[in-house]
Parts: structure tokens; C-alpha cells; sequence
């Protein structure tokens, strides 16, 4: 049997040493908590971040005029956010993050080196370290298509039922996601994944 509550490690070896090693729950599960975590982190952060009500951004990330941050949020070091970027819903960014213009980061955490390139919707998921989401590409996390919004997951044969209508993916280490490609949501993206560009995925299982 699955144990979703140790996917999130598994495809991310950095979750081990982060703020948030010692949550143990599947990825669909902290992303629902994800605000109520990030106050809690905000509250305990070292004077090397600003902060601005519940805003963190350390002092050596940089955003340029017109990207908007909604907190809760936890911008790492050396992190950059470019114009017109938009984050909101509890975002938290490790370090050396790059979020490009035009693109749009809701209720996700990214991990070390990781990136979008511009014009990019990720909601709901969580982005392990050294990934690159090229431009256009969209992590959807809402099954407007169907009756029943309950994300199902086909995974290894077995099918996960999350009990929630909102979740992305969880993207493993060093994984590739092409320009315009498309990642349904309820994904699970295993390390270095190779998605290509216009690539539709989609792990809902057959009913």
C-alpha cells in the first residue's frame, strides 16, 4: 500500500533538511495547510528578512516593480520575482528561485533553484529543487471538467483518492516541464521528469 504520507520526501530529497521536515502528511494535505504553515514560519524568521505584514522576502531577493506577493509568503534568499508576477494564496520560495513574468504561483512551495519561466499558472503543488517549467506551462489543480471535483490519482496501479477538489502536482527533483505543456491536475512527477513541450499529463484513473 501507498504511503502518501512519505511521497513528499521521497521525490524531494531537500524536504528533509527544510522548515518543513518534521510535517509528515500527503502532498494534497499540507498544500490545504499551507497558510496556517507559513504564518507560523513567518513568525519565527532570523532579522535577515523584511517583513512586511504577513510578507517575508529576505534581504537578498529581489523583486522588481509591478510583481504582487500576497501573504502568507516566504521569499528566500536570492530569490528574484519579476514584473507582473503574481503570488498569492501561501507561497513559500527556498532559495535561488526564479519566478518569471507574467507568471502566477498560488498556494505552492518551490525548493532550491527552481523556476518559471513566464506567462506560467502552478497551483496547489509543490515543486522540488532544480526544476525548470518553461514558458506557457500550467500545473492546473481544479477539475472543472467533472461533476465530481475529488482529485483521484492514478499512481503505480493503485489508485489514490486525495478527498480534495484542489491539488496540482508534487514535481520531483531536477524535473523538466516543456513550453505550453499541460500537468492535470493530481499529478505526481517522479524525479528528473521529462515532460515535453505541448505535452498533455494526466494520472486521473479510468472510471
Amino acid at each position: 500500500m501507498l504511503d502518501a504520507k512519505g511521497l513528499i520526501s521521497s521525490f524531494i530529497e531537500p524536504w528533509r533538511n527544510s522548515r518543513f521536515a518534521n510535517i509528515h502528511q500527503a502532498p494534497w494535505d499540507f498544500v490545504g495547510n499551507i497558510e496556517a504553515l507559513l504564518r507560523q514560519q513567518i513568525a519565527g524568521l532570523d532579522p535577515s528578512y523584511q517583513r512586511v505584514d504577513e510578507v517575508a522576502v529576505h534581504r537578498t531577493a529581489r523583486l522588481e516593480p509591478g510583481a504582487v506577493v500576497k501573504g502568507p509568503a516566504i521569499i528566500g534568499p536570492n530569490c528574484f520575482i519579476a514584473a507582473a508576477a503574481y503570488l498569492r494564496g501561501g507561497v513559500y520560495l527556498e532559495r535561488d528561485c526564479i519566478i518569471g513574468p507574467s507568471s502566477e504561483l498560488k498556494t505552492s512551495v518551490m525548493f532550491a533553484g527552481s523556476k518559471l519561466a513566464h506567462m506560467n499558472f502552478v497551483g496547489d503543488s509543490i515543486i522540488g529543487a532544480d526544476v525548470n517549467i518553461e514558458a506557457g506551462a500550467i500545473i492546473a489543480n481544479y477539475r472543472n471538467e467533472l461533476e465530481s471535483r475529488n482529485i483521484r490519482i492514478g499512481y503505480r496501479e493503485q489508485v489514490i483518492n486525495t478527498g480534495v477538489g484542489k491539488f496540482g502536482a508534487l514535481v520531483g527533483d531536477g524535473s523538466r516541464i516543456g513550453a505550453n505543456a499541460v500537468i492535470a491536475p493530481g499529478a505526481l512527477l517522479e524525479r528528473g521528469s521529462i515532460v515535453g513541450r505541448l505535452q498533455l499529463i494526466d494520472q486521473k484513473p479510468e472510471d
